[in-house]
């Protein structure tokens, strides 16, 4: 889920299915999903709501709802704490929260252009206003997303 065309009126944007296709993983669990369950998710589980306060398990997806102002920071947290899987954010690389993921990250993939999302009835959104950063945190994350970036965008691997 994230907010592109219109922060604040809904956090119901999904990851659009190429991304799945060239990541070629398997999720344990869909932390972030809607209520209906994951779109496009190759995934064994699901979180819909109540995520933050809940255990993961797992190689996990994450593409946490964008909402206001460092709103993703909490979703951020939890993720690098868990230590195991990939997420989606917008790529603001100036942000605070975006520099803190980049320290305690594998590594990241910044994703070549502008990927458009879907809404909720299926219909493709507009262009957003930004990229998007996908995030390892573990080995086995890095190394889809190593595997991954050529194909996506460009790879970087963030030393220790």
């Amino acid at each position: 889920m994230s907010a592109w065309e219109a922060t604040g009126a809904t956090d119901e944007w999904y990851t659009p299915k190429f991304i799945f296709d060239a990541l070629c993983a398997v999720f344990d669990l869909d932390v972030s999903a809607p209520a209906d369950g994951p779109r496009h998710v190759p995934c064994r589980d699901w979180i819909s709501e109540g995520s933050l306060q809940a255990e993961w398990s797992g190689f996990v997806w994450m593409n946490p709802p964008f909402g206001g102002r460092n709103g993703i920071a909490p979703w951020l947290d939890k993720f690098f704490q868990h230590g195991n899987g990939i997420a989606l954010t917008p790529d603001r690389t100036s942000a605070p929260w975006w520099q803190d993921a980049a320290s305690k990250a594998n590594s990241v993939l910044l994703l070549r252009g502008k990927p458009k999302f879907e809404r909720p009835d299926g219909t493709i959104g507009k262009s957003p206003g930004h990229g998007v950063s996908l995030w390892a945190a573990g080995e086995d994350a890095d190394a889809i997303l190593a595997r991954t970036g050529r194909a996506l965008g460009k790879y970087l691997r963030i030393a220790a």
